[in-house]
This record gives structure tokens, C-alpha cells and sequence, in this order.
């Protein structure tokens, strides 16, 4: 693979960190309120942050890989 593989993975990466980050933190910091049954503290949410912040990395970089190996067409053979 050439380098431009690489650099559109890590832009389109960029581009959809901060966008599903938030989707996740939104979604966890909503599921752990209603499990606890009370308002989190600030550390509480920016530990549920920290944690979004590590499972987008992990997600967008994957998808991002896959999604630009489909469009070179490596992945059908």
C-alpha cells in the first residue's frame, strides 16, 4: 500500500473522531445516570470522556482502515 493509503486513513480518522467520541460519551454518560439513578460528578464525566475518547480511537481507526481498503478495492480481491 502506498503512502497515500495511510494518509487518508488517518484523515478521514480525524475528521470522525470528535463527532463519534461525543456520541459515545453521550450515550455512556446517559446509560451510567439512569444505572445509578443520580446526576455524575465531574470526575465521574470526564472519566466517562477519557473512556469514549479511548473506545472512538480504537473504532474510527478501524472503520477507517476497512472503509478505505473497500474503496481501493483491496478487500474484494
Amino acid at each position: 500500500m502506498n503512502p497515500m493509503f495511510y494518509l487518508w486513513v488517518a484523515l478521514l480518522s480525524v475528521m470522525l473522531f470528535f463527532p463519534v467520541s461525543n456520541l459515545i460519551w453521550v450515550v455512556s454518560v446517559r446509560r451510567l445516570r439512569r444505572r445509578l439513578g443520580r446526576e455524575l460528578a465531574a470526575e465521574e464525566l470526564n472519566g466517562q470522556k477519557n473512556r469514549a475518547r479511548f473506545i472512538s480511537l480504537i473504532l474510527v481507526t478501524l472503520f477507517s482502515w476497512f472503509f478505505n481498503l473497500s474503496i481501493i478495492g483491496a478487500a474484494h480481491g
